[in-house]
């Protein structure tokens, strides 16, 4: 008895196509289980984490009482963050401060002052600066939370227990190496 057929078979009985396969199918499964690779990220080898500050501004948030919006994200210890619609966790609250609200009024000499906006409707309109801290990862590109790179002209997104509202990151202060 010849070990190969003329029609391909190991002694008369197994194909020797069902044989290669069987043995690459044994390969796949001994190598995703005894040689499953490295963990992480190739991208965040070598890359180094600091304490960050982020200022975001807000504009025109509408609010039924804003100075108790301000009071409640300064008692706050931390907020959610959002960028560009990824959820990154929570950031601590460092500071917030409203920004008046103004409009420019031409004066009789041909100059032209920032007033206070008269407008009733504007006392349920806040603007605000929020200055956010966290721990970022420094790359060549700049500091990333999480997955998403932050730099100035970033939509973000604030939410709390009472609170959700957009802003726009306005300063980006990284600490020196």
């Amino acid at each position: 008895m010849a070990i190969l057929d003329s029609q391909g078979r190991l002694f008369g009985k197994v194909s020797i196509l069902d044989v290669g396969a069987a043995l690459v199918i044994l390969l796949v499964i001994f190598g995703i289980f005894f040689f499953p690779g490295t963990s992480g990220s190739v991208a965040q080898v070598g890359v180094q984490t600091k304490a960050i500050e982020v200022d975001a501004i807000v504009r025109g948030l509408s609010v039924e009482n804003p100075q108790e919006l301000i009071a409640d994200l300064k008692n706050s210890a931390k907020t959610n963050l959002v960028i560009r619609n990824q959820p990154y966790g929570q950031v601590a609250v460092k500071n917030v401060k409203p920004l008046p609200r103004t409009v420019a009024v031409a004066q009789p000499d041909g100059t032209v002052k920032a007033l206070n906006d008269p407008r009733p409707e504007m006392n349920l309109t806040t603007d605000m600066l929020v200055t956010l801290g966290g721990d970022a990862q420094i790359t060549e590109d700049g500091a990333v939370f999480g997955n998403s790179k932050i730099k100035i002209g970033t939509p973000v997104e604030l939410e709390g227990m009472t609170y959700r509202f957009n802003a726009s990151v306005v300063g980006v202060r990284i600490p020196p190496a």
